[in-house]
């Protein structure tokens, strides 16, 4: 995606904001559980800050994926500069031909909600299944569809800024994030809306069960600090999960 070449090195800088370790991180990895030795395909990768990680948890094979050639650019330098084996494609997931049934688990931070249509969504997600084995599972994270936003709550102390339609969004509505890094550097994309009730019929349509979003959770290293209150009481990206 052309937003993300321009980015790039902004959105990788963007992984040192608090709310991603604090939040996003530790939500990934606590609904995770043990992933040693098992093979993982991390879809939307970009710079492979998670691919990585992925990968120091005890995964196996690990493979990245991600439509942005810059992207794939700083995640193939960083595992030059750190050799840890995850490998790294560049491609857009929609179009991605996996090894059929071969992956214990897909991890697919903030893709989905690039679909922009029922149809290239269904189309993630037919990738998804067909790359897992039977009971292989999806993990990722999305905007939060269950709360658009309506102009009412501020992330701006997280790093966050995100505008909508101030009214009920209708389907393929850009969602617009800007952020700020720790060293007050901005920069900007876009996803799209699509209704909760689009997200649970593709994921019926393509064959995934136990579809469920999940809360996001606070390390608890961080739970007596108020800080986060708004963020937990309106979290601006979701959490989900699935089986094939």
């Amino acid at each position: 995606m052309a937003q993300y070449d321009a980015i790039a090195e902004a959105y990788q800088d963007s992984k040192q904001l608090r709310f991603r370790k604090a939040i996003e991180r530790h939500t990934l990895f606590e609904t995770l559980g043990d992933i040693r030795g098992l093979t993982v395909l991390d879809l939307a990768c970009g710079g492979g800050f998670y691919t990585r990680l992925l990968k120091r948890a005890g995964a196996g094979r690990v493979t990245g994926v991600d439509v942005s050639p810059e992207m794939i650019r700083l995640a193939r330098r960083e595992e030059a500069r750190e050799p840890l084996g995850c490998a790294y494609v560049c491609g857009d997931v929609a179009d991605f031909e996996p090894e059929p049934a071969e992956t214990d688990l897909v991890v697919a931070m903030y893709l989905l909600h690039y679909a922009g249509t029922r149809e290239k969504l269904l189309r993630f997600l037919r990738v998804c299944r067909d790359a897992l084995r039977t009971g292989g599972r999806l993990v990722g994270f999305n905007d939060n569809v269950m709360r658009p936003p309506r102009g009412t709550v501020s992330w701006l102390k997280y790093g966050i800024e995100k505008t909508g339609p101030l009214s009920a969004p209708n389907e393929g509505d850009p969602i617009h994030y800007r952020f700020t890094n720790p060293d007050g550097r901005v920069f900007g994309f876009h996803n799209f809306f699509l209704k909760p009730e689009t997200y649970r019929d593709a994921f019926r349509e393509s064959g995934f069960r136990d579809f469920r979003w999940l809360g996001v959770s606070l390390d608890p290293a961080e739970r007596e600090n108020p800080f986060w209150n708004d963020f937990l009481d309106n979290p601006p990206v979701i959490a989900y999960t699935a089986t094939r």
